[in-house]
């Protein structure tokens, strides 16, 4: 929680920052990083290598294999939810699905949402769910997997909290989180998913990290 407890407090001051400047926005990078020394044309230089999320195998809704390459060249959104649960999912469901809309058809941009209660959530649970909210299976992604495989990535790849508790609604405690994640897999943004204003934000930023593609 502490590291995204920082990642929370960094995405305001960028959220302030942007709005103090008329460059085009660029968004920043978030989580651990390591300066690593390379020799290029003969020169020692220090190079920046940050946090990427690592390679993952899970099967959609459609049972179609869902991995790392499924996402080359794409920016996503990734949360993590399951389908029973009765407190903040069905807000963060509504959100995630403006912002589908917003980038809808838009092939350099994917939604992924992993269950974090496989038991219940079997494939055909996940389909019934994508199909009720009226999505494109291409382009929103709902990740089944093993639990511990799940929530291992989500802790420590997303820094998403995640973990059972019998007292908690549905059983199963976790962030609201949605994660913009960019074409090299390095985190861009965190987002309460239950909030209308930070997922408006998530929207523009989406769209400044598209124009930073652009530009290059």
């Amino acid at each position: 929680m502490k590291y995204f407890f920082k990642i929370c407090c960094l995405c305001a001051m960028g959220m302030y920052l942007s709005q103090c400047t008329s460059t085009p926005k660029k968004l920043p990078i978030y989580g651990e990083r390591e300066a690593v020394k390379k020799i290029i044309n003969g020169l020692e230089t220090v190079d920046t290598v940050y946090q990427t999320i690592p390679n993952f195998s899970f099967l959609n809704q459609d049972s179609i294999l869902i991995n790392s390459d499924s996402l080359k060249n794409k920016i996503y959104v990734a949360d993590f939810f399951f389908t029973s649960c009765p407190s903040i999912c069905p807000i963060m469901k509504s959100q995630m699905l403006r912002a589908y809309q917003k980038f809808k058809n838009n092939n350099e941009v994917k939604f992924l949402s992993h269950t974090i209660d496989p038991k219940h959530d079997s494939i055909a649970v996940l389909k019934k769910f994508s199909d009720k909210l009226g999505v494109n299976p291409k382009q929103w992604y709902f990740l089944y997997g093993d639990k511990n495989t799940v929530y291992n990535l989500a802790k420590n790849s997303y820094m998403s909290s995640t973990f059972e508790d019998r007292a908690a609604p549905g059983g199963i405690v976790h962030s609201g989180y949605f994660i913009l994640v960019d074409k090299n897999k390095r985190i861009r943004g965190a987002y309460d998913g239950t909030n209308e204003e930070q997922v408006s934000q998530m929207i523009e930023d989406m769209q400044a990290l598209l124009n930073e593609y652009q530009t290059k």
